[in-house]
């Protein structure tokens, strides 16, 4: 009776977020638009010359999708703070940890794979060829996870902080580093004739360690957070 009645809630959980996140729909749009935008820059920039952008195109998209699933990180948790819903979810018979991982993924559903879906569109502009468009999406779609789960240890930390969007960035950014290497070098091994799978098999250990440990420092983050 006991996992039946954990499966209900964890959905519970994830449709209420994700719920949330539709009735703010200027919020995901924003995202979008601010992770197209930073992505077109570029080329913008640099010129029209095909070899530099297509040198260039896997890095700048991995790090605009970067900049662009940070927008979403303060939102992660300050609502449900601020009208004591974490304090509902720490008091639930249910496993805390599991509860944020259930709203950790609504995150990413809501904010992290509209990114993975308009990103091979964006790296048309960088003339990639099908094979690392095949490896872009893949490497985000491992990469973005780990995105959202390492993000939300962050904000769950600056709960209640003042000035605490300035500090989650400090918090989060090292630790996005090895994802965007392994993310953006996946799709230049490609681009360059040699296989990815180096670098998508560390990206999946990436998003395995995040899965195990980051669900349970934010869960006692947001314990003290409530205290």
């Amino acid at each position: 009776m006991n996992a039946p009645r954990l499966i209900d809630a964890l959905l519970a959980v994830a449709s209420r977020d994700l719920l949330t996140a539709l009735r703010h729909r200027a919020d995901l749009l924003t995202t979008l638009i601010f992770f197209a935008i930073v992505a077109s820059l570029f080329p913008l920039g640099v010129g029209s010359e095909t070899a530099l952008l297509r040198l260039m195109g896997p890095g700048v998209v991995w790090v605009a999708a970067l900049l662009a699933s940070m927008l979403a990180l303060a939102r992660l948790f300050a609502g449900d703070y601020a009208d004591g819903t974490l304090e509902q979810l720490a008091l639930s018979p249910h496993p805390l940890t599991m509860l944020v991982l259930a709203k950790i993924a609504a995150h990413w559903l809501a904010s992290g794979l509209p990114l993975v879906i308009i990103a091979p569109l964006l790296g048309l502009q960088f003339d990639l060829n099908a094979d690392a468009q095949l490896v872009l999406l893949a490497s985000l779609l491992l990469g973005t996870p780990t995105l959202s789960l390492i993000g939300a240890v962050g904000a769950a930390l600056t709960l209640g902080v003042r000035g605490g969007g300035a500090l989650l960035s400090l918090l989060v950014l090292p630790l996005y580093v090895p994802v965007l290497i392994f993310g953006a070098g996946a799709v230049e091994a490609t681009a360059s004739g040699l296989g990815a799978t180096a670098h998508l098999s560390l990206l999946g250990a990436l998003l395995l360690v995040a899965l195990v440990f980051a669900p349970w420092a934010t869960a006692v983050s947001v314990r003290i957070a409530v205290e």
